[in-house]
């Protein structure tokens, strides 16, 4: 067994004395400003403190707890924060939590983000379920890995039928959710005009500095793995408006009423 392995089940005995030992079904990553579904959750909350290994909750708007429990029915492990890229320069940060998650029984991960628009019909507000992704960062969380399965094929990375299951909820709900590419730019500094024209001209629909490493380490750990964005800006040089982390923040709330509605309803058939 591997060093990580035997860490992964160490935290999950840790994790399984605190919150019961029924395995949860589907993982979560919430991202900035999404904090509230975690709340929603019959269960136990336990800090990322608590769990060796774990973000250290960095970035302001998350919340760094790791929360399992019951949503619309479904045992779920919710990580109401992720650790990203440009905090310390480490791609695979999110590696011992999403095999800790493995280790509890997880075999389906939804990873949410705030992105940036580069999609004039796709406004502030809006939510955009992932049809796939490019890596514009180059960066790679498996640089490392020293065995063969780290050549992971990433050809239907976003699970076709995850996705259509959570369009079916969108659908069902009346709420509307755009479908797209998004684009993973490393941060923290936000991207260029330029930048966003070359990313627009690569066929990107939204840009964001995260969940890219976390499907790609899902699919590595054998994860069914979909994603979703809300738009909290016009991406630079689209608008007028003022791109800061803080706008990130207040805008978030406007998807995320959305997207806490299509996840609800879709929770029961994945």
């Amino acid at each position: 067994m591997s060093r990580n392995a035997e860490t992964a089940g160490a935290l999950g005995e840790t994790i399984r004395a605190r919150a019961g030992t029924e395995p949860p079904k589907v993982a979560l990553i919430l991202g900035s400003g999404l904090g509230h579904l975690a709340e929603a959750v019959e269960g136990v909350a336990i800090p990322y403190a608590d769990l060796p290994g774990f973000p250290g909750g960095h970035v302001s708007g998350h919340n760094p707890n790791l929360v399992i429990g019951e949503l619309e029915g479904v045992r779920v492990a919710i990580l109401g924060g992720r650790a990203h890229y440009y905090e310390q320069g480490r791609a695979d940060a999110m590696r011992l939590p999403l095999e800790v998650l493995t280790a509890l029984g997880c075999d389906t991960l939804i990873a949410t983000n705030a992105a940036g628009s580069m999609d004039p019909d796709m406004p502030t507000g809006a939510i955009m379920c992932l049809t796939d992704h490019i890596n514009f960062s180059g960066l790679n969380p498996l640089i490392g890995e020293a065995t063969d399965a780290r050549f992971v094929p990433m050809k239907d990375a976003y699970d076709p039928a995850l996705r259509a299951h959570l369009m079916a909820a969108a659908d069902s709900t009346g709420t509307p959710m755009h479908q797209g590419v998004y684009a993973w730019y490393s941060g923290p500094s936000f991207e260029t005009p330029a930048e966003i024209r070359a990313i627009r001209m690569l066929g990107a629909d939204a840009v964001g500095m995260s969940t890219v490493p976390e499907v790609i380490l899902g699919r590595f750990l054998g994860l069914r793995c979909a994603a979703i964005s809300t738009i909290t800006n016009m991406a630079a040089g689209m608008s007028d408006e003022a791109i800061s982390h803080e706008h990130t923040k207040q805008m978030a709330p406007l998807g995320a009423a959305k997207l806490e509605t299509v996840l609800r309803a879709a929770l029961p058939a994945l």
